[in-house]
C-alpha cells in the first residue's frame, strides 16, 4: 500500500477503481482517466497501478499520461487553467496571457498550482478554436469547460473573480 496526497492506492484497490473496464491494452487512457477521477492526478503509484490492470509496460503508460494535456502528474486546482500555446494563440497574445495568469495568482517559476489549489494555470496545445484566438479553456469541477475567446488580461481578471465569488458562495 502506498499513500497518495489524494488517498491510499494499493493493488486490491484496483478491483474496485477498474471496475467493468476489461484488462486490455486498449484501454489503457481510460484506466489512466479512472486514476486521475480519484485522486485530482496521476501518482506514480497510479500509473503503475493502471499499467499493470490493463498489461502495459509502465513505460508505455506513463508516455501516454505525459502526452495528453488532460492529464497531470502533480496535484491540480479545482478550476485548471489550460492556455492554448498553437499558433494562432501564441501570436495572439497568449504567450503574454499565460505570464498575467502566473503573476495574479502568484505562482512562481515551475509551479502551476496556486497553494490553496484553486486554480492551476498549464499550457495547451490547440482547441480548435483558432478563429477566437487567443484561447483558453477553464475545465471545471463538473466535467464542464469554459471557453474564453479573445481572452485578455481584463477578461481574465473577470474570469478568476468570478471563481473567486463562487468558491465563497457569492451569486456569479
Amino acid at each position: 500500500m502506498v499513500e497518495s496526497e489524494g488517498g491510499t492506492l494499493s493493488k486490491n484497490c484496483s478491483e474496485d477503481l477498474f471496475k467493468g473496464l476489461a484488462r486490455a491494452p486498449h484501454n489503457l487512457i481510460e484506466a489512466l482517466r479512472k486514476v486521475q477521477a480519484v485522486y485530482g492526478y496521476l501518482p506514480p503509484e497510479g500509473i503503475k497501478l493502471a499499467a499493470n490492470y490493463v498489461g502495459v509496460p509502465f513505460a508505455q503508460a506513463y508516455s501516454v499520461a505525459t502526452f495528453y494535456h488532460q492529464y497531470s502528474l502533480e496535484p491540480i486546482g479545482k478550476y485548471r487553467i489550460l492556455v492554448c500555446m498553437g499558433t494562432a494563440c501564441h501570436l495572439s497574445g497568449n504567450s503574454l496571457n499565460i505570464e498575467f495568469l502566473r503573476n495574479v495568482l502568484g505562482l512562481k517559476q515551475g509551479q502551476k498550482t496556486t497553494r490553496d489549489r484553486l486554480f492551476s494555470v498549464e499550457e495547451a496545445r490547440c482547441f480548435g478554436c483558432c478563429g477566437l484566438a487567443p484561447v483558453i479553456v477553464v475545465q471545471k469541477p463538473d466535467g464542464s469547460n469554459e471557453i474564453i475567446g479573445r481572452a485578455n488580461p481584463r477578461s481574465l481578471r473577470a474570469t478568476l473573480e468570478r471563481y473567486r465569488r463562487l468558491e465563497a458562495g457569492e451569486k456569479k
